[in-house]
């Protein structure tokens, strides 16, 4: 389909809605990250026997139990709409970041928002600016709506190379999309380098700074790039309560920009998508210091067993402060993921400079030992 065409079946098929459909595109690529090539033939033929999930950088110790208890309770108000609610989730986050409401889109996870950004960029034509290997779902759907990705490498650590990034925004540039911790790699750039980057670059081109995972961090390391919102910079910031919060399976996200922004992205939303129960649950954890301060804690001494068998077969990996690794095995990573799938266990596999690498989440302790016994087999 070419760029005329896609306009044209935009405008006469959603531009009157001002909606996305839930396509099977979206439900496709609303999971915990879009398949490459290399996964799709794998998929195909996995198992349907995984019983340890590392392939989709869930919290194995959530939901929390206060948003147990919201759920439950909830149910008797499952015969009314959530207009109100949702807007008293909005009120909390606003109260919290110091904000207004009108600066906040709530969605179905941040992957909703991440589409619908895609979609009111990538209708402008021109190209998305982000690294490689990143989250690639905003591009995904720009490029469906006539974007291009441009894509810039990592550097040599796994980071996302924010000099190259500036050095490549152009005349061709609607959006700058970057990540941090980034996803796939883990890795995590000084906040102090990205802030200097998103005010540079947010005077020639809207920023999009994707920080799903910014709750793993510690709190000191947590500099959100909301503060440039409340500067009024071309920034949008999106959050989710999908990965610390346990909540991935109730799909409750949002993104916080300037409400011109927001108004601009909301417009290719999927109608109202988010329900009473994750509302429900998204406002009893939210900012729930305790049970982030569990998960971390818990994460690292989970991420440390894999951590450690990596390093004593000295194979290569991002330093990651996430839940998940990306690292290279070399030729035997093919073999790894299928083998592994055979004994129950999931983990993701994904191209960049001409390797397969692996993505692996990190589980509870006890199935980290599990992977490691299993990986030692294996190889």
């Amino acid at each position: 389909m070419n760029t005329f065409n896609r306009r044209s079946w935009l405008k006469t098929s959603l531009g009157v809605a001002g909606s996305i459909a839930a396509t099977p595109f979206l439900a496709e690529h609303l999971m915990a990250a879009p398949m490459n090539p290399t996964e799709e033939s794998f998929f195909a033929k996995l198992p349907a026997t995984i019983k340890i999930r590392l392939n989709a950088n869930e919290n194995p110790y959530g939901p929390s139990g206060k948003a147990k208890d919201a759920a439950e309770k909830i149910l008797s108000e499952a015969n009314r709409y959530p207009f109100q609610v949702v807007l008293e989730l909005k009120e909390m986050i606003a109260k919290k970041e110091g904000i207004t409401p009108e600066h906040i889109a709530i969605g179905a996870g941040s992957g909703e928002l991440l589409c619908a950004t895609g979609a009111a960029f990538g209708v402008q034509g021109g190209s998305i600016l982000a690294a490689n290997p990143t989250f690639p779902l905003l591009m995904s759907y720009a490029e469906v709506f006539g974007a291009q990705w441009d894509k810039v490498d990592l550097n040599q650590d796994l980071e996302v190379d924010y000099s190259a990034m500036s050095s490549r925004v152009n005349s061709d540039t609607k959006l700058v999309f970057i990540c941090n911790p980034n996803n796939p790699t883990g890795t995590f750039v000084d906040p102090s380098i990205v802030r200097s980057f998103c005010e540079e670059v947010s005077k020639r081109v809207t920023v999009f700074s994707d920080e799903a995972y910014i709750e793993f961090l510690e709190p000191a390391q947590q500099q959100s790039m909301v503060e440039l919102v409340k500067q009024d910079a071309n920034v949008i910031v999106s959050k989710t309560f999908s990965k610390i919060y346990g909540l991935a399976g109730l799909r409750i996200g949002y993104v916080i920009a300037k409400p011109d922004i927001i108004k601009k992205i909301t417009k290719y939303q999927a109608g109202f998508s988010v329900n009473q129960t994750a509302i429900a649950a998204a406002k009893a954890v939210y900012g729930d210091e305790e049970f982030m301060k569990m998960s971390r804690r818990k994460n690292a001494e989970a991420a440390k067993v894999l951590t450690d068998y990596l390093d004593r077969n000295k194979f290569p990996y991002g330093k990651s402060l996430t839940n998940f690794i990306f690292t290279d095995i070399g030729t035997n990573a093919p073999t790894l993921a299928a083998k592994l799938a055979e004994k129950g266990i999931g983990i993701r596999a994904w191209e960049y400079q001409g390797k397969i690498w692996n993505r692996i989440s990190v589980g509870t302790k006890p199935e980290m030992e599990l992977l490691v016994k299993s990986m030692s087999e294996i190889i």
